[in-house]
């Protein structure tokens, strides 16, 4: 039997957004919607919280997930959600607890919708990938794009492309930081950017970074222009 589980890191230190884990989001802690989409998604045997904070690991009780205490060392700014993902999974395997699948959540995605979650776990099930993970269209043609200089000129990354139509360029794509499907039975033989990974498609109107406030704002305007719609 298929057995799958979800891990949602999400660490007390946030600088830039205090508390942003737990901030209220339309209503409700910010990590509450990816706990609720997991749950409801009826895709995972059990859905964990990664947290060394004791009010982010109330909450996460409280909206139905279990918590794994995530090391202080493990919950600095110079720390990955990676690493944290990775530490949690030894805690369940030190405990006995056996499954075959690992989907890393974030818990700051309150725009993903079950359709892409599910779209990845039948992927990576039915292929030999290693993992399938979420992703968006870049906005506009990485191979026009330029750096600025120090004496504040221009300079582009790939000039033999100036002329070429940006229809005529390939389009490329970015990480979506949302979730991250794992096959815990493969191993990777590429970076995880590369060839043992699937990439799930999302909208870019669905796909937005909560780093700063002004992300954080962007995010609330376009949670409610998505609800009205619905």
């Amino acid at each position: 039997m298929t057995k799958a589980i979800c891990i949602i890191p999400a660490r007390g230190g946030s600088k830039r957004i205090p508390k942003k884990n737990i901030k209220e989001f339309h209503g409700k802690p910010l990590i509450s919607y990816s706990i609720e989409l997991a749950l409801n998604s009826k895709l995972f045997d059990e859905v964990y919280v990664s947290t060394d904070d004791n009010e982010i690991s109330y909450i996460s009780k409280q909206y139905g997930a279990k918590v794994i205490n995530r090391p202080k060392e493990l919950a600095d700014d110079y720390s990955s959600s990676g690493d944290a993902v990775n530490e949690a999974i030894q805690q369940l395997t030190d405990q006995g607890i056996q499954f075959n699948y690992i989907c890393t959540i974030y818990a700051t995605a309150p725009l993903l919708k079950e359709e892409y979650l599910k779209e990845g776990f039948e992927k990576i099930k039915n292929s030999n990938a290693k993992m399938a993970f979420s992703v968006t269209s870049m906005p506009f043609p990485i191979q026009r794009t330029f750096e600025i200089t120090s004496d504040q000129r221009c300079k582009m990354f790939t000039p033999e492309y100036f002329k070429t139509r940006s229809q005529d360029l390939t389009e490329a794509y970015q990480d979506a930081g949302q979730f991250y499907w794992e096959n815990k039975n493969k191993e990777f033989t590429d970076i995880p950017f590369g060839s043992d990974s699937i990439a799930i498609i999302l909208p870019r109107h669905l796909v937005q970074d909560i780093d700063t406030v002004e992300d954080w704002t962007r995010a609330e305007i376009m949670y409610k222009v998505l609800k009205e719609q619905n």
